[in-house]
């Protein structure tokens, strides 16, 4: 690879999602939040941040837009959305051995305008009950 070619991936402007997830990430850390495991994909489905509050395991849904013009990001967390991440954190849980522990879902929701340097971010804790039957979430 070419030191051009090496500069030019190392200097990329990040996607807005990824540099939303990262903006999350930062703001949960300085809640106090221990994050566990970033940008999870599996068959069952993608956790964008998996942390520990506390005692309780979190699975974060993180939401970023340019604006609120065609809705709040928080408003894209819909049903279908909750039932896939509900499945996505099950399995997470399953394969870590950590069913016996508290979990909650919580979404991040960030405006972040293309002239803005830092974006505006919202946190709503236990933002929704799992989704689906034979849950094990409490």
């Amino acid at each position: 690879m070419s030191v051009r070619t090496w500069l030019a991936k190392r200097l990329r402007p990040k996607p807005l999602g990824e540099r939303g997830e990262d903006a999350a990430a930062k703001f949960l850390k300085h809640l106090g939040y221990r994050i566990l495991a970033r940008r999870l994909d599996s068959r069952l489905g993608e956790l964008d941040i998996v942390a520990v509050d506390g005692r309780t395991i979190v699975f974060v849904e993180v939401k970023t837009r340019r604006s609120s013009d065609a809705g709040h990001p928080a408003e894209a967390v819909d049903e279908n959305k909750q039932r896939r991440l509900t499945q996505a954190a099950l399995g997470y849980l399953k394969a870590q051995g950590l069913l016996k522990y508290s979990a909650r879902f919580d979404v991040v929701a960030i405006i972040w305008p293309t002239d803005a340097r830092r974006p505006t971010i919202e946190h709503y804790i236990n933002a929704f009950d799992a989704a689906g039957t034979g849950q094990f979430f409490r």
